[in-house]
């Protein structure tokens, strides 16, 4: 349906509606074009507001990001405990969208975060860190929840038939194996992964101490 003539568009709306769309179809199949007719306007409408495809996909990261509930340390709150915290809720926000780690990935840290992320530092460097290791533990523990929630998106589009099982079934060992990752889930596989990074640098810390 067309818009009335003379009716400005919105940003917002018009993230909103991308966002809509995306659900619906998926990001290869998310196009200006086809965001345009949904809107009911010219394709060319879209550009005033976003130049190019890339603008709006990091505008709906931005929205996705805005989502993150634990983005900034609560007082008194242990690095790890924070850590496990932040990441758990980058994840959500990445879930809660068809796609939504494939818009995320590849894009850039927002330079108006940087206040944010220097209250992220200070809690490790409090532990004992310093503000580069502080930073190399946020980004693998971020960069690991950005690759499970890719797979996760990617596997959810895809049917089980049972092959692996099939196979996996002669040897003891692969087929209890694969039974416990079918049984385990992905939000559980997800929780231990991150627990081995936190395990990790915790270790790396206690090594640095001694």
């Amino acid at each position: 349906m067309a818009r009335k003539a003379g009716t400005r568009l919105d940003p917002d709306q018009i993230v909103d509606t991308a966002l809509d769309l995306l659900d619906e179809v998926g990001l290869d199949a998310l196009s200006t074009r086809a965001l345009a007719e949904r809107m009911g306007v010219k394709q060319p409408a879209l550009y005033w507001y976003f130049k190019s495809r890339q603008a709006l996909l990091d505008a709906m990261n931005q929205r996705l990001m805005q989502l993150r509930e634990a983005r900034e340390p609560q007082e008194g709150e242990a690095w790890d405990a924070f850590l496990i915290r932040a990441n758990g809720s980058f994840r959500a926000a990445l879930l809660s969208r068809r796609d939504g780690a494939r818009i995320h990935a590849g894009t850039h840290a927002d330079p108006g975060d940087i206040a944010l992320v220097e209250k992220q530092l200070a809690v490790f460097v409090a532990a004992g860190f310093t503000a580069g290791e502080a930073l190399d533990v946020l980004v693998a523990t971020s960069r690991y929840t950005v690759g499970c929630v890719l797979e996760e998106q990617a596997e959810s589009q895809r049917e089980q038939d049972g092959a692996l099982a099939d196979a996996a079934a002669p040897f003891p060992m692969a087929s209890a194996a694969v039974a416990h990752y079918f049984e385990h889930g992905p939000a559980n596989a997800y929780d231990d992964g991150m627990q081995m990074l936190v395990d990790g640098a915790r270790a790396r810390l206690a090594r640095k101490r001694a």
